[in-house]
């Protein structure tokens, strides 16, 4: 991985203040681990690289690299996945491809393909070509934005870099919040930050979308996006046998291009199906290179007060330690992080995300997961983050539903039964379930009481300014007109949804960078997510059986008690305010302090603030990390620290 930066100076400047601009953005990245670091620059153009070394072909590579008979020069911050593939399509031999760095290998895929480069490219990749024949300069950012390209474009200065803040040192941006991204990031619900897939938190900063490309000329720049996720057509095959072992042609595929690296290979690790699946193929994949790998398995606290229902697995130690005797060739560490909590981790992550953020209950785990990776020599950090969506989706109830929309009724009764034995769970309380949402209309009133205002967190007058009360109004009156999205849709919003993408995108960029280990899930690899989303839904729900791909297909593979496991499900993580009440006066005595600082007070509505406060109260037992109010709070604080440390 590599943090990159340039620098085009569209009106004349000394090459020496063009060098000394440059040279600011690359001090601002110093502290980012890194093996190498290098310049090129000419008249107008300064490009640079702080280049860290994952794979051994990256090894003493030279980036920013310059090919003098092309004119081309190269910055990029990439791991390439289908270099076969790749090496075929350009006539590429294997003894030449073998020494080929991933780097190089973009630039040839560039001269042959130009504009259309990203199209043929498999991997996480942000690069940058400078044309200095023709003065263009081309980007693209990969298709799910797992390295992160920001950028500003003035009228005598187009920057770029890995990160937000580098781009303040030209002298050339003041940093300002932005308005519109503030608005929509307290007013969007979930985990969504902002709609503008192009905006980020600062006015002058923009971000290259994933998916997208950028063409800039002295005289016009272009952003387009080069193609989706979504697969072209459906997959057809003829047995339950065809599509399992498709599964594991192009899972096998992702997990050994994902564990590429001269360094350590290590991986999350919890009792359920996705991490499952990712550690079972790669211990076999690295024992064959004769490697070994290392998982890390978040556990609560010691004393716990778990208030979980009966469904919910907060500490999942048996299930893990199932698969960890099962599969052999894995070292496995038990990680509580009992000196850390979500209060201790929101300046480290406000420092290195650069932006406020929703997601803080497992931050003090991800962070020390990262760091363990770190000291142990790990280059690539392994998971199976977007797994419920792609290999071990499959949602019952909502397939059910279509069954009874279908007048399908032999076979839902067949299924229920089913599903009811392997659950646990009778037909009596499935059938309402399945009822609501098959036909969402008749429960529209109920859904839109449940609801949350989207409109609470913000400040009345703030909402009032920026149009976010018409916008939401707008946006209620479209859910209450349409069905309630079933799992269908949310599942394509996934993919389709680039502003999904952008966050999900910039927490795996950033934290790789700032510890030097690459994030890697083959669940988001762009083969796995297009063979999954062409398949039928009957291959994800049948016998009783949710995600019955999975559980299929890796029969032997991972033991039957995680493998077929339909009755509980792990919570991770349920302890984060027990972690927390030690610290609660402090928490609670902050929050107060910020809700009088004006500048704070001017973006979130107070007043809800306080009265959570008070709901929530000086003592909260461990089941207030269920609570919304208590949520709100964490958050409430996180933005005002950012806006607080932005003054």
């Amino acid at each position: 991985m590599s943090t990159i930066v340039g620098i085009w100076n569209f009106q004349s400047q000394s090459s020496e203040t063009l060098a000394l601009q440059g040279q600011r953005l690359m001090k601002k990245m110093r502290h980012y681990p890194s093996d190498a670091s290098a310049v090129w620059q000419d008249e107008d153009m300064f490009v640079g690289c702080h280049d860290r070394w994952i794979t051994e072909e990256s090894v003493n590579q030279v980036v920013p690299y310059h090919d003098p008979i092309s004119g081309l020069v190269i910055t990029a911050d990439a791991i390439i996945d289908n270099r076969e593939e790749l090496f075929e399509a350009l006539g590429i031999n294997r003894a030449e491809g073998s020494q080929l760095s991933d780097v190089l290998l973009i630039l040839k895929a560039y001269q042959k393909w130009g504009e259309y480069t990203p199209k043929y490219l498999i991997g996480d990749f942000a690069f940058m070509i400078w044309d200095t024949k023709k003065h263009q300069l081309y980007g693209a950012r990969d298709w799910s934005g797992n390295r992160t390209l920001y950028y500003y474009h003035t009228s005598s200065q187009f920057a770029f870099s890995t990160l937000m803040e580098p781009l303040f040192q030209t002298g050339d941006i003041q940093k300002k919040m932005s308005t519109p991204w503030m608005a929509e990031f307290l007013t969007m619900a979930g985990m969504t930050e902002s709609l503008d897939i192009k905006g980020t938190v600062y006015e002058d900063i923009l971000q290259l979308p994933p998916a997208h490309a950028i063409i800039l000329t002295e005289q016009h720049s272009h952003i387009f996006q080069y193609g989706t996720l979504l697969p072209e057509e459906p997959l057809r095959l003829r047995s339950n046998g065809e599509y399992e072992e498709a599964f594991r042609d192009v899972f096998t595929q992702a997990v050994k291009s994902k564990v590429r690296t001269r360094l350590g290979v290590a991986s999350t690790l919890s009792g359920g199906l996705d991490s499952g699946a990712v550690v079972s193929y790669a211990s076999k994949i690295l024992a064959e290179q004769g490697k070994s790998l290392q998982t890390y398995s978040y556990v609560p606290i010691a004393g716990f007060d778990d208030w979980t229902s009966a469904t919910l697995v907060p500490d999942e130690r048996p299930y893990i330690e199932e698969t960890l005797k099962y599969i052999g060739n894995v070292q496995g560490n038990y990680l509580d992080f009992a000196d850390r909590n979500p209060l201790t981790e929101v300046d480290s992550w406000l420092d290195f995300l650069e932006m406020p953020y929703k997601y803080f209950e497992n931050s003090f785990w991800i962070r020390g997961i990262f760091e363990q990776a770190q000291q142990q020599g790990a280059g690539v950090l392994l998971t199976g983050a977007r797994g419920n969506f792609t290999i071990s989706w499959g949602p019952a109830l909502d397939y059910y539903a279509v069954l009874l929309k279908k007048f399908q009724w032999t076979k839902l009764y067949r299924e229920l039964k089913l599903y009811g034995h392997k659950t646990g769970v009778g037909r009596s309380r499935l059938l309402p379930i399945i009822h609501s949402k098959a036909f969402p209309k008749w429960n529209q009133a109920a859904a839109s009481k449940e609801r949350p205002n989207p409109l609470v967190w913000i400040n009345a007058d703030m909402a009032r300014q920026t149009g976010m009360v018409e916008r939401v109004k707008q946006q209620e009156e479209w859910l209450v007109g349409r069905e309630v999205q079933n799992a269908f849709d949310v599942r394509l919003e996934k993919f389709k949804n680039l502003a999904i993408a952008n966050k999900n995108g910039a927490m795996t960029s950033k934290i790789s960078e700032h510890y030097g280990v690459w994030e890697r899930d083959p669940t988001s690899d762009a083969r796995v997510v297009r063979f999954c989303l062409s398949i039928p839904v009957g291959q994800y729900v049948q016998d009783g059986m949710d995600r019955a791909l999975i559980r299929r297909a890796t029969a032997g593979d991972l033991p039957d008690k995680v493998r077929l496991n339909q009755k509980v499900r792990g919570m991770q993580p349920a302890d984060w305010v027990q972690r927390m009440q030690p610290q609660w006066s402090s928490f609670t005595e902050e929050l107060r302090d910020l809700c009088k600082d004006p500048k704070v007070a001017a973006w979130m509505n107070t007043t809800t603030i306080m009265k959570a406060l008070e709901k929530i109260g000086e003592h909260p037992q461990a089941n207030a990390a269920a609570h919304p109010a208590t949520r709100m709070l964490m958050r409430s604080l996180i933005v005002g620290r950012f806006i607080r440390n932005l003054a």
